[in-house]
């Protein structure tokens, strides 16, 4: 279990194919939903800064059956991350598919607890096999989550920010 200097995130395999991310951000669930949906708040806090990324496509058709497209420049190649809006419940739960391994798709289950104010995500990775929860991509949120946290500090309750 990793946890984040701030507010507390917990990474957690809670099964063969399943982690689990945990985190209490200072914002109400709709500015939180706003960062996760929208590509303009989407692309300042998703992409781990340490990781020395450059985010150069974030395409995001919030609804069941839109797509989502996410592609990345590093050290002169690019890779792409894509898949399908499954579910949304405005403010309270996201789920998509994560399309671009050759081993299946992974399904991702964001929701969005809010209380006095502040928001409880949880994230929830299912992995079509034991191999792929190895190399996802779950380690890398303490960091953008903290990332998130800032942004939404930084937004407060700023116009660019409301639904």
């Amino acid at each position: 279990m990793q946890v984040s200097k701030e507010n507390e995130t917990t990474v957690e395999r809670i099964s063969d194919l399943e982690l689990v991310v945990t985190r209490t951000v200072n914002a109400p669930a709709r500015l939180v939903w706003d960062a996760w949906t929208k590509p303009e708040l989407f692309r300042q806090w998703w992409v781990p800064k340490s990781y020395g990324l450059n985010l150069v496509a974030c395409e995001l058709d919030v609804r069941p059956g839109g797509q989502y497209r996410l592609a990345f420049l590093h050290e002169g190649s690019t890779m792409e991350f894509f898949g399908t809006y499954v579910e949304v419940t405005p403010h309270s739960r996201l789920v998509w598919t994560n399309e671009e391994g050759d081993e299946g798709a992974t399904v991702t289950t964001v929701t969005f607890e809010e209380t006095d104010g502040k928001t409880l995500l949880t994230v929830h990775d299912l992995y079509p096999n034991a191999e792929a929860v190895e190399t996802g991509s779950t380690g890398a949120m303490p960091e953008v989550l903290d990332q998130l946290d800032a942004l939404l500090t930084g937004l407060g309750s700023g116009a660019e920010a409301q639904s």
